[in-house]
């Protein structure tokens, strides 16, 4: 498994603001990616940074949408479509990966159908999407989805769910949001110094793995709890 062709941004030390959602996607990802196999479609691939977890299928193609939310320029899309219908034909597909995509899909319910269409049956879809995060792609951005909602829809939609699970916890979810507003709202915002650009860039970096690796040992000895978390992975198959 390629794992060190992941882009470093997808799996940051504990330098990054993003450390603990990256991380923790990241190694759920590894997990899960072996249970894809055959041709498969890459649903919202962007620049497909977690491709190479995917080595072992015999094609890798990656779809995406012109949004407003970010721009595409540079990026790894093999096919771009309208938002609506998927073009290929049905039952194409072996394997379908989506990672934080479908927050981002306004039309949900018409695009599950497709997305069931072009896959063979008994195909395996894997998906991640966020539960706790910050807007982000503004404005595409439409929904935040609990395990229960992506049980709901997927089901509706013809599939069977396999495998639902969790990264991070109640704490770590706490921790991971205070470090996005020390990041990118505290610390442009610090009198004078905020304005400047060195400072901006060197020191977060610095006082970052501190307080990361802090939090790392506190939450080695603090209760768990799962109802309130970072992200949700969904492993289904086409029923």
């Amino acid at each position: 498994m390629l794992s060190n062709q992941v882009p470093k941004s997808f799996r940051p030390g504990m330098n990054s603001a993003f450390y603990f959602m990256r991380h923790t996607l990241y190694k759920k990802l590894q997990q899960y990616a072996p249970e894809l196999d055959g041709r498969l479609l890459d649903f919202g691939c962007g620049s497909k940074p977690y491709q190479s977890l995917f080595s072992h299928i015999s094609e890798y193609i990656g779809l995406d949408y012109a949004s407003e939310g970010h721009s595409h320029v540079n990026e790894m899309i093999d096919v771009m479509y309208d938002g609506k219908t998927i073009p290929f034909p049905d039952g194409h597909f072996d394997s379908v990966f989506s990672s934080e995509v479908f927050e981002h899909i306004f039309n949900i319910d018409e695009i599950l159908p497709e997305i069931n269409r072009v896959m063979k049956k008994g195909g395996k879809i894997l998906i991640t999407c966020p539960f706790v995060w910050n807007e982000h792609e503004v404005p595409v951005d439409y929904a935040r989805y609990t395990q229960f909602a992506l049980k709901h829809l997927l089901e509706k939609n013809g599939f069977v769910m396999l495998v639902q699970d969790k990264t991070g916890d109640f704490m770590m979810a706490l921790h991971q949001m205070r470090m996005v507003y020390f990041n990118e709202h505290f610390i442009p915002a610090v009198p004078l110094l905020g304005k400047w650009k060195f400072f901006r860039t060197n020191i977060p970096p610095l006082i970052n793995p501190l307080i990361n690796a802090w939090f790392s040992f506190k939450h080695w000895l603090l209760p768990k709890r799962k109802d309130w978390y970072l992200n949700n992975i969904v492993l289904a198959k086409k029923s």
